[in-house]
């Protein structure tokens, strides 16, 4: 059992509401001061919707990734356009954000392997 006890008890309504849409299959216990989360034991089963979540989790983490890159290479493309830099400087550029942009996604990548890996081990 997770006891959550915030400062300000307004945010009680927000902190169950977040719980609730988190999509962990976790169902909070309020009773107006506290907050408590019964996190049932890691089952087989259990373990294994925890490893689709963290994969999902990686994948969205990768296309936001992707999402960021595509918005810098179209603020290099203005920039090569009004020419504030040279083509020679958006190539670079571009290269130098493709390079980041793979050892962010490969980073993420290890990470969730790691945690699948914490999942499966008993």
């Amino acid at each position: 059992m997770l006891g959550i006890q915030p400062w300000d008890k307004t945010s009680l309504h927000a902190i169950e509401k977040a719980i609730l849409k988190s999509d962990l299959g976790l169902n909070p216990a309020n009773d107006g001061s506290l907050i408590r989360l019964n996190i049932p034991p890691l089952t087989e089963e259990r373990r294994q919707e925890l490893i689709k979540i963290v994969k999902r989790r990686v994948e969205e983490t990768k296309v936001a990734i992707r999402n960021v890159r595509h918005e810098a290479l179209g603020k290099l493309k203005d920039l090569e356009k009004n020419k504030e830099i040279s083509q020679d400087d958006e190539k670079r550029a571009q290269n130098q954000l493709q390079k980041l942009t793979d050892a962010v996604i490969a980073e993420a990548e290890q990470i969730g392997q790691k945690k699948e890996a914490e999942l499966i081990q008993v």
